[in-house]
């Protein structure tokens, strides 16, 4: 039998109505990392030219390789022709030239490099096309289910495409997996051998109005429009957004920061289920207990949108009773919160203890209680 117990959390605390964002941005996705909730989406999972965001997948693939040791910061690296030949930003590299792997990062990041890209694509893979390949594999490893990879640079090319959502996780993926090389994301400027004075300067224009901006990349062709995907960070919780189809670099300024205040000022986090707090106690078939608590991992905070604390629903859901055997942190059910405007929250319920299985005596005995309670629910029901 299936056992539900709802209640809804009409206690919450919040002021002032929620107002919906309504991007002028032709895709987008916004998301709260703390309490994994996708706080917007309009056209989210439409594949698009993503420009030059795309580097974000390079820039993955990049810190893979130095985690498994296949090169280092100090690696050094051969520019070919091709890359040389790159238009668009660049390192204004040349052929002469052997840029380390840091030096790379940092060009790509800041300056946008399509050379630098090149050069990582060779170095990695042998060629670019090889590359492109391994990008479209990986990034299906890792969740991006509506992105096809044709070069490293983003540079428009029929079929290279990405989603506003894939963009979103790639920049999640890089953040939560990669730490420690992710706050060159937050560098401003940065001036390659001092070629172009001019182009020093990161595009990313969240970074200097002091919200707490600190990544990650632009992105600009005809065809995409302008773009950003962007993360910030106040009192400890980091909002990541992808954003692209804006018609300017003014625009998408502007939509960037409207999106961050928006993201921080509309909702706020509540604490549903503390850690280690038992949710309900279940029944248990055929266990030496009668009952076992349910409860979660790590709690349950959620992000409520701003006027809506009285719709917020709780519902806890598992399969009772529950049968033994039953062993401590065992999933035996889940805990589902339904927000107006959001996606349902589901949080797997454990068992707080082991309930080994009644010996034969005891299994009579629960049989007999079961059959009596059933048969009592048949009159009375």
């Amino acid at each position: 039998m299936r056992a539900y117990l709802i209640w809804f959390a009409a206690a919450l605390a919040l002021a002032g109505p929620a107002r919906a964002f309504d991007t002028t941005a032709t895709s987008a996705w916004v998301y709260d990392v703390p309490t994994g909730t996708v706080l917007m989406e309009k056209n989210a999972d439409t594949p698009l030219p993503p420009a030059s965001m795309s580097k974000l997948m390079t820039l993955y693939m990049l810190f893979e390789a130095l985690d498994e040791g296949r090169v280092q910061m100090d690696t050094r690296l051969p520019v070919s022709t091709r890359a040389r030949q790159m238009g668009g930003s660049t390192m204004f590299l040349n052929e002469l030239d052997r840029p380390t792997v840091e030096e790379l990062i940092k060009g790509i990041i800041v300056l946008s490099g399509n050379d630098a890209c090149v050069v990582v694509a060779e170095g990695l893979a042998g060629t670019e096309e090889a590359f492109a390949r391994q990008m479209t594999e990986r990034g299906r490893q890792i969740g991006l289910e509506h992105s096809v990879f044709v070069n490293s640079t983003g540079w428009p090319a029929q079929g290279h495409v990405m989603s506003a959502e894939d963009l979103g996780i790639v920049a999640l993926r890089l953040i939560e997996d990669f730490p420690q090389y992710y706050g060159d994301f937050a560098m401003t400027e940065y001036a390659f051998d001092n070629r172009a004075p001019s182009n020093r300067y990161n595009r990313n224009p969240i970074l200097r109005l002091g919200i707490g901006a600190d990544g990650l990349k632009t992105g600009h062709t005809q065809e995409a429009g302008y773009g950003l995907v962007g993360s910030a960070v106040q009192d400890g919780r980091r909002v990541i957004f992808a954003i692209s189809g804006l018609q300017s670099d003014r625009a998408r300024a502007e939509e960037s920061e409207r999106i961050v205040n928006w993201a921080f000022r509309q909702f706020t986090m509540q604490s549903l289920v503390p850690a280690g707090e038992t949710v309900v106690e279940a029944p248990v078939w055929l266990g030496t207990a009668s009952r076992v608590g349910l409860t979660t991992e790590n709690g349950v905070n959620v992000l409520v949108p701003a006027g809506v604390q009285d719709q917020v629903r709780v519902e806890v859901v598992y399969d009772s009773p529950i049968p033994a055997p039953i062993a401590r942190g065992d999933r035996v059910g889940q805990l589902v919160v339904t927000i107006p405007g959001t996606r349902d929250a589901v949080t797997p319920l454990l068992a707080t203890r082991d309930v080994p299985e009644a010996g034969l005596l005891g299994r009579m005995r629960g049989a007999v209680m079961h059959l009596a309670q059933r048969a009592i629910t048949a009159v009375t029901g």
